[in-house]
C-alpha cells in the first residue's frame, strides 16, 4: 500500500533570503559527496522544480540551466573521498553542506535542509523530511548537486575505463562491484567503505593498461643503398 504524500511544508520564515540545501552522493563507493545551496528569486519563478531523482535526465539538465540563470544565488559544496575516509560520510556531508551555504554570494537569513537534521552552524535553520519534493529551494539544490556529480562520474569514467561510472554513478551495483573485483580500486574510491576495503585487501589498486609498444618497421637494407 502506497504511503500517503506528506503535507505541504509550512516554513516559519517568511522573508526573501531563504536558502534550500541538499546533497547527492552519500551512498556511492567513489568520488565526492556534492551539495548545493540555492536562494530563489520570487520575481523569476521556475516551473517544474521537483526531487531531482524523479526527473528525467533531459528535464534535469534543462532545469539546471534555468536555475543557474534565474536563482538569486547558488553555490556548490563538496567533500572529497579522502575527507569522507577521514571524517565518515555523515560528518563529511554536514561539512559539504556548510561549505555550500558559506559560498552563497547573498547571505541567507534562514536555511532549509533536506532530511531530518541540520549541520551545527550559525544560520537559523530547520530540516525538512522529503524536502526535495516539498520545498522549491531544496528541489533546486538537489538538481544542481545531482547534475554536477553525475557529470563528474562521466569524467571519471573516461579517466578509469571499465567501471562504467557514467551509468551507475558510483553506486554499489553488481556491475560496479564486479569491476572492482576485476580491476581493483581507483584513487578516487572511498577506502573506508567496506566493499572498497575488501577489494584493496584482495586485488589492490587500479593499474592503467600499458600502451602496446609500437611495431618495428623492417625495411630491406637495399632500399637505403646508393
Amino acid at each position: 500500500m502506497a504511503k500517503a504524500p506528506l503535507p505541504p511544508f509550512e516554513c516559519r520564515y517568511e522573508g526573501r533570503l531563504l536558502a534550500g540545501v541538499d546533497e547527492v552522493g552519500r551512498g556511492p563507493l567513489i568520488g565526492a559527496v556534492v551539495t548545493a545551496a540555492v536562494i530563489l528569486d520570487p520575481e523569476k519563478p521556475i516551473a517544474g522544480l521537483a526531487d531531482s531523482k524523479k526527473l528525467t535526465e533531459k528535464k534535469r539538465l534543462a532545469l539546471y540551466d534555468e536555475i543557474i540563470e534565474k536563482a538569486a544565488a547558488w553555490s556548490l559544496g563538496r567533500c572529497e573521498a579522502s575527507e569522507i575516509d577521514e571524517l565518515n560520510i555523515y560528518q563529511a556531508t554536514m561539512l559539504a553542506m556548510e561549505r555550500a551555504v558559506a559560498g552563497l554570494a547573498i547571505a541567507p537569513e534562514y536555511v532549509l535542509v533536506d532530511g531530518n537534521r541540520c549541520p551545527k552552524w550559525h544560520w537559523p535553520s530547520e530540516p525538512v523530511i522529503k524536502g526535495d519534493s516539498r520545498v522549491a529551494e531544496i528541489s533546486a539544490a538537489s538538481i544542481l548537486a545531482k547534475v554536477t556529480r553525475d557529470r563528474e562520474m562521466e569524467t571519471l569514467e573516461e579517466q578509469y575505463p571499465g567501471y562504467e561510472l557514467g551509468k551507475h554513478k558510483g553506486y554499489p551495483t553488481p556491475v560496479h562491484l564486479e569491476a572492482l573485483r576485476r580491476l581493483g580500486a581507483t584513487p578516487e574510491h572511498r577506502r573506508s567503505f567496506r566493499p572498497v576495503q575488501e577489494v584493496i585487501d584482495t586485488v589492490g589498486f587500479f593499474k592503467a593498461p600499458s600502451e602496446a609498444p609500437a611495431e618495428e618497421l623492417h625495411f630491406p637494407t637495399d632500399l637505403f643503398e646508393n
